[in-house]
């Protein structure tokens, strides 16, 4: 699950990393109030007026501004607030911005410049381990910076069973080539955002960029951070700022039947029981010249209802040009999953699509018997491949 920068900025906060202080505002005149209190609390007369959307790259597309005046802050949030904000990480559709941050101003001057890092903290699938990546080319795409000048990314892998180590968090201020006050303000940044990364069962923090100030300190000036979904039970109070207006609508209203859906883009409906089952049947779809347009995976109980549910939100997509349903009937008996297939399909009325079953496993022959038997145009089928070679002759 991802959370807005603002959630994240106070989440990191209160683990002691040092952010950019901010006020989240829904509309021109609450950015205004934002805007002097925070003028209050930290004498910033400078203000950055950000949009909250999850999605990175902002600033290329005008989510990112800074406003010079009370005025400037009210002109910009009332442009910010209600506009599609297309970003090199969105559709070409964009996301609508419902709220923006409106952030203390850091760059201030100084003696000595700003410096600007970029720092990550995930976990490395291939060892088993957390890991953070960081590098000197802050506020810079990480995947450019990767292909231009890889030497400038580093990683520090750390050993979950006795966690970050302080030689390890001397090592990365020292490869950031600081010293002085801003060393020992790094080292303490990588502990505190470490130790938040580990707390809230996080999968991925990204700050980008991480700033050391002209007085030589280091704040988070932006944060990205995705939760594991799997582990928000523990985490009530981070559940809570899930946002369903930046997910996809049909997904949201998958998630709220108990249903596991993805949108994708193709134009094979597929309703499976069992992620791995569903993941074959999208290579034999994909294999026999169709493209799957969502993963559906309907649980152990496909009764009539589920299915009916599972047939309205695959209709939803008006790129599906046939559906195929591909059960195996463990815990569940096909005969079941089969009436409630065809219950589905006399309540929902005319289906646009063919629709080709496949039920295999505990009563699987009286399940086709019934498909055969019901009048509709639903096309049975026993085996995999047939039921991929059906799909294939419908779509052609």
């Amino acid at each position: 699950m991802n959370i807005h920068e603002y959630q994240a900025k106070e989440t990191l906060k209160g683990f002691g990393v040092a952010i950019q202080e901010g006020i989240v505002a829904q509309t021109p005149e609450e950015a205004v109030e934002a805007a002097k209190k925070l003028n209050e609390q930290t004498g910033t007369e400078w203000w950055v007026i950000k949009a909250q959307i999850h999605a990175g790259g902002r600033g290329k597309g005008g989510g990112v501004k800074l406003a010079k005046s009370l005025d400037e802050v009210r002109s910009i949030s009332n442009d910010i607030i209600g506009m599609n904000l297309v970003t090199p990480q969105t559709s070409a559709e964009g996301k609508m911005v419902h709220q923006v941050l409106v952030a203390q101003d850091v760059y201030y001057p100084g003696e000595s410049e700003t410096e600007e890092f970029y720092m990550s903290v995930l976990l490395n699938r291939a060892t088993g381990r957390n890991m953070i990546m960081y590098s000197t080319e802050g506020g810079m795409d990480i995947e450019a910076v990767a292909e231009a000048t890889p030497h400038l990314i580093f990683h520090e892998e750390i050993d979950p069973a006795v966690g970050l180590q302080g030689f390890q968090a001397r090592k990365i201020a020292f490869n950031l080539g600081l010293s002085g006050n801003a060393f020992k303000e790094m080292v303490k940044f990588v502990f505190a955002l470490y130790k938040a990364y580990d707390s809230i069962d996080a999968s991925l923090f990204e700050i980008n960029p991480v700033l050391k100030t002209s007085d030589n300190k280091i704040i988070a000036v932006d944060s990205k951070v995705s939760l594991d979904a799997n582990a928000l039970y523990r985490h009530k109070d981070l559940a809570a700022m899930r946002d369903v207006r930046e997910e996809d609508a049909t997904e949201v209203e998958a998630g709220e039947a108990g249903l596991n859906y993805v949108n994708l883009d193709g134009n094979v409906g597929c309703m499976v029981n069992g992620a791995g089952l569903a993941m074959a049947t999208m290579d034999i779809i994909k294999l026999s010249g169709g493209n799957p347009a969502n993963f559906l995976d309907v649980g152990g109980t496909a009764n009539a209802e589920r299915v009916e549910k599972a047939f309205r939100i695959i209709l939803k997509d008006k790129n599906v040009k046939a559906i195929l349903v591909n059960i195996f009937g463990g815990i569940v008996r096909c005969d079941r999953v089969a009436q409630g297939v065809v219950d589905a399909y006399k309540n929902i009325g005319e289906i646009p699509v063919p629709i080709i079953v496949r039920l295999q496993g505990t009563n699987a022959v009286e399940a086709k018997q019934i498909i055969d038997e019901s009048g509709l145009q639903v096309h049975s089928a026993i085996l995999l491949q047939e039921a991929a070679d059906k799909v294939a002759e419908v779509l052609a």
